[in-house]
């Protein structure tokens, strides 16, 4: 239970004090995603019957990113301000240090939201599902992506990836891999594929720029995965 409880104080603002690492919680991650998504796509549905679904799919999207306190669109608008070409890992991490945010991080943000708001509102009556999966299964990336990378520098990343061990891993990568067949075979193994092709890519890309990944890159990867996810749901053969 403590574990399960450190998954919910890491990834969301819910009053929970547990003092114990999140690495610990991290089999938890994909279960916590989950009933975030659930919840989201649940508010989508009811708010559908008395409004729009456009408004009703940005009224979702706004629970998951007030639930959760922006954690992850903030690595993502990091990373991007950081990873300009040519520069070096110093300058890198200086810029990962900093708190504002840039041009690029601002358009990477504003474009993540807004596909994000618009795959919603395509799945319409499978938002439950989809979100819930979506949630779930970029959170679990997020873990087998801190368990195959190095990390580089100091910070919550290294910290997270140093506590992490290869039973809790697995653990979030087989519920990760799993979650995305709640919306159908074809669905589950498009984004099995969506998210080995970004963890294999992003530790690539990370690892020759920095030498490894940060708690931002973490972030990064775990916004990009479930923007990717929702898309892929959002496709019109797997309606």
């Amino acid at each position: 239970m403590r574990r399960f409880l450190a998954a919910i104080e890491f990834l969301t603002i819910v009053p929970v004090s547990t003092a114990t690492p999140p690495a610990l919680g991290a089999p938890f991650f994909p279960i916590v995603g989950a009933m975030l998504g659930l919840a989201a796509g649940a508010i989508y549905r009811a708010a559908a019957q008395e409004l729009p679904a456009p408004i009703a799919a940005l009224i979702a999207l706004l629970f998951l990113i007030v639930l959760t306190a922006g954690l992850h669109e903030d690595g993502l608008a990091d990373v991007f301000d950081a990873f300009r070409a040519y520069r070096p890992p110093e300058r890198i991490h200086a810029i990962l240090k900093d708190s504002r945010i840039g041009t690029f991080g601002a358009l990477a943000l504003a474009l993540a939201l807004l596909l994000r708001w618009q795959s919603i509102e395509a799945l319409g009556g499978r938002a439950m599902a989809g979100v819930a999966a979506a949630a779930g299964a970029s959170r679990g990336a997020m873990v087998a992506f801190a368990f195959l990378s190095k990390p580089a520098g100091d910070g919550l990343g290294k910290t997270f990836s140093a506590g992490l061990g290869r039973p809790a891993a697995i653990a979030a990568a087989a519920q990760a891999a799993a979650l995305p067949f709640l919306l159908g075979p074809g669905a589950g193994i498009a984004a099995l594929g969506v998210n080995v092709v970004a963890i294999l890519a992003g530790r690539a890309y990370f690892h020759r720029r920095i030498g490894g990944v940060t708690g931002d890159c973490l972030g990064a990867l775990c916004q990009i995965s479930e923007t990717l996810l929702l898309l892929t749901f959002a496709c019109r053969r797997f309606t």
